[in-house]
C-alpha cells in the first residue's frame, strides 16, 4: 500500500479542491481519501504530500508514438504546399523507414516524456507499413517497461500497398487485441488495443467492411484521422456520394468506442450522427496549426470531445493551453473550464475501454495519479482550477507520478538510468532520417 500524507487534492471534473488529505493506494485503485484512514499505519511506502497538489493523471487522447524521433527532423524534405504533399513528403516517407529498433526506441521515448509531463496514459496510433505484423507488441513492451499506461491500433490504409496492405494492418489489429485478451489476466493490465485506420480517403470499401469484422470480432472500437483536410470530406462526396461518417455508420464503425480525429471539416449531420452513436471526437490544435489544415469552430457542438497531441508530444498542459488560447483567438465562446472538462474526458475513453473507473480521487478509482509541486500565489478553489491551468499550472510543476498504483516516476526521476535509452533513440533517429533519405 501507498499512503500519500496531508495533501491537497485536486479532481477537474467536476472540479474540486480538498486541503490536508491523505489518499491511501492499494493494488492498483484508491482505497480511501480522507483523514484518520483505516489501514494507513499498514502502507509499505509514504509520500509527504504536505505543500503539494495531487490530481488524476492526465490522458491523450490522440498521439502516434511512431513519431518520436522525428524532432528536429534533417532529412531532405521537398517543400509542402498542401496536406496531402505533407504527408507524402514527411509522415508517410517517415513511416515507411520505420523498424522493429526504431519503433523500439521511439515509443520508449514518447512513454519516458509522456510520463514526465505528467500523462498517465495516452492513446497512440500507429503506422509502420514496413514493420507491420508484431509492431503494435513492440509498442506494448514500451508502455509495459516504462509502466505507462495506453492504447495502441494500427493505421489500416492502402496508401502504399493496395489491398494487402489493407488486409496486413487488419490482421495486425485483431491479433493485437487478441493477444491483450490473452495477457491481460497474467500480465499487468496496462495497455488495451483499439482498431485503427488512417483515414477514410486511404480505405477503400472492401477495408471497410473488413475493419467492421474487426470491430465486431473482437469488441473494440475504431480509432480513425477523419476529416482533418477537406480533401477526406471532397473525396468521401467524390467517390461514395456521402459524408465520411455516413460512410463509416453503414459499415456499423460508429459507437461508444469508436474515436473520431480532427474532424475540422465534418458537417452538422456529421457531428448529429457522432453525437446520436455516443462516439468521441478528439482536438489536436497544435497539429493543426502545424499541418496549416484549418480550425475546428465547432467544438461546442460535440457531447463527447477530447484533446490530443497528434504525435507533438504528451505535454497536455501545452495542449490545454493552446487549444484554450487559439479558440478565443478565433473568437469563440468557451472558457477555460470547458477545455479542462474536455482534457478530463480522456479518462472515459480510458473507462469504456478498461471497464475501469478513471479520472477521480475516490475509493475504487484507478490509482493513476500526479504530484505537483506548484506553489500557487494566488488562492486556489474549485471555482478558479481551471484559470490556474490555463495561466499558471504546467508539467514543469510534475514531481512524481503513479500509475496502476505503482510509483514509476519519483521527485523527478526514474527509477532506472535511462542514459541508453537516449543514447540509443538518437542513433536510431539518425538511422531513420537517413533511411528516408535513401527512398
Amino acid at each position: 500500500m501507498i499512503l500519500i500524507k496531508n495533501c491537497t487534492a485536486l479532481e477537474f471534473n467536476p472540479p474540486r479542491v480538498q486541503e490536508g488529505v491523505d489518499i491511501l493506494i492499494d493494488d492498483g485503485r484508491i482505497k480511501a481519501v480522507g483523514t484518520g484512514l483505516a489501514g494507513a499505519d499498514r502502507a509499505d511506502k509514504v509520500i509527504q504530500g504536505q505543500g503539494k497538489l495531487v490530481y488524476p493523471g492526465i490522458v491523450c487522447s490522440h498521439n502516434h508514438f511512431y513519431s518520436g524521433l522525428a524532432r528536429g527532423i534533417l532529412a531532405t524534405i521537398k517543400p509542402s504546399p498542401d496536406f496531402v504533399s505533407v504527408l507524402q513528403n514527411l509522415w508517410w516517407r517517415l513511416d515507411r523507414a520505420i523498424d522493429k529498433e526504431i519503433l523500439h526506441y521511439s515509443g520508449l521515448i514518447c512513454c519516458l516524456e509522456a510520463i514526465k509531463c505528467g500523462s498517465t496514459a495516452v492513446i497512440d496510433h500507429h503506422a509502420s507499413p514496413g514493420y507491420i505484423e508484431g509492431s503494435l507488441a513492440t509498442l506494448r513492451n514500451t508502455f509495459l517497461q516504462t509502466g505507462l499506461r495506453g492504447m495502441t491500433c494500427f493505421e489500416t490504409t492502402d496508401r502504399n500497398g493496395g489491398m494487402a496492405e489493407v488486409e496486413a494492418g487488419v490482421a495486425e489489429n485483431i491479433a493485437f487485441a487478441r493477444l491483450i485478451d490473452e495477457k491481460k489476466e497474467s500480465e499487468p493490465y496496462l495497455v488495451e488495443a483499439h482498431i485503427g485506420a488512417h483515414a477514410p480517403f486511404t480505405v477503400p470499401q472492401e477495408g471497410m467492411k473488413l475493419l467492421a469484422e474487426a470491430v465486431s470480432s473482437t469488441g473494440r472500437g475504431l480509432h480513425i484521422h477523419a476529416a482533418e483536410d477537406k480533401y477526406d470530406q471532397v473525396d468521401s462526396h467524390a467517390r461514395y456520394r456521402q459524408d465520411l461518417t455516413a460512410r463509416l455508420e453503414d459499415f456499423g464503425l460508429l459507437g461508444s468506442k469508436a474515436v473520431m480525429v480532427h474532424g475540422l471539416y465534418f458537417s452538422d449531420e456529421d457531428i448529429e450522427r457522432l453525437n446520436r452513436h455516443d462516439a468521441f471526437l478528439v482536438h489536436n490544435p497544435r497539429s493543426n496549426m502545424n499541418n496549416n489544415v484549418g480550425y475546428n469552430h465547432k467544438l461546442d457542438a460535440y457531447k463527447n470531445l477530447a484533446l490530443g497531441t497528434d504525435g507533438i508530444g504528451s505535454d497536455m498542459f501545452e495542449e490545454f493551453k493552446v487549444a484554450f488560447f487559439k479558440h478565443k483567438d478565433d473568437g469563440g465562446p468557451l472558457w477555460p473550464d470547458s477545455f479542462l472538462r474536455f482534457l478530463h474526458n480522456g479518462n472515459e475513453l480510458l473507462a469504456r475501454n478498461f471497464n475501469a473507473k478513471f479520472g477521480l480521487l475516490q475509493e475504487g478509482y484507478k490509482a493513476d495519479l500526479v504530484i505537483a509541486d506548484y506553489d500557487s500565489p494566488t488562492p486556489l478553489v474549485a471555482d478558479n482550477i481551471a484559470g490556474h491551468m490555463a495561466f499558471g499550472m504546467g508539467s514543469k510543476d510534475v514531481e512524481t507520478v503513479i500509475i496502476d498504483g505503482k510509483v514509476v516516476y519519483e521527485n523527478r526521476a526514474f527509477p532506472f538510468d535511462t542514459t541508453d535509452i537516449y543514447r540509443g533513440a538518437r542513433e536510431a533517429a539518425a538511422r531513420l532520417w537517413k533511411i528516408m533519405d535513401q527512398e
